[in-house]
């Protein structure tokens, strides 16, 4: 379609001229300051009293410690302790972790409560297997740490660690939500001294 010369718009030329130089006018009255150099910034009395200086495996770590989503594995009496240090009075938020996921894949700390059986085993394998790295799996009671009163039952694990890696034991049947904290601070320790930027053997 041909463009028609003739056609005006809304503006007359004039308007148009008088408009923009009115713009560029604003423009150049806010403008008339040079901005200052970046050393100057960096040498200004509030930055130095505002800047921290720390390593990378320090901030992953940090960040790591400080939002640990564990997934919802209760098995037995244990997990109704566990419950109850996410509940309101014991408060597990305050370290991050108020999300409980019921998918293995969004998150990185397992929290094995209660007695597992021969038959639960493979399940418990397979969503260890599908969480992604870095996890971690915390044993909760003494059916975790060594099969706990069932200890000698043909139908009960006597201890996790035969099916999964475990960091951290928590003693007890049940152990109180005090003693769940306590494991959680101690797998936080343990996420404070990786080194996620070495590779393996450095």
């Amino acid at each position: 379609m041909a463009i028609d010369p003739t056609h005006r718009g809304i503006y007359s030329a004039m308007d148009m001229d008088i408009r923009e130089g009115g713009e560029i006018e604003a423009f150049y009255a806010g403008h008339q300051e040079p901005i200052a150099d970046p050393i100057d910034w960096i040498n200004a009395p509030p930055l130095p009293q505002n800047v921290l200086l720390t390593s990378v495996d320090k901030i992953i770590n940090w960040s790591r410690r400080s939002s640990v989503w564990p997934v919802t594995f209760g098995l037995a009496c244990c997990a109704i302790e566990m419950m109850c240090t996410a509940a309101s009075r014991f408060d597990l938020a305050r370290f991050g972790m108020e999300i409980f996921r019921a998918s293995p894949r969004q998150a990185d700390l397992m929290i094995v409560a209660g007695t597992l059986t021969w038959k639960m085993a493979p399940w418990l394998r397979r969503i260890y297997d599908q969480m992604p790295e870095p996890k971690w799996v915390l044993a909760m009671g003494a059916c975790g740490t060594s099969g706990g009163i069932f200890k000698g039952s043909y139908s009960v694990l006597p201890g996790f660690n035969k099916v999964v890696p475990i960091d951290v034991y928590v003693p007890g049947c049940p152990p109180r939500p005090e003693a769940l904290i306590k494991a959680v601070t101690d797998i936080h320790d343990k996420i404070e001294k990786m080194h996620p930027t070495r590779k393996a053997g450095e």
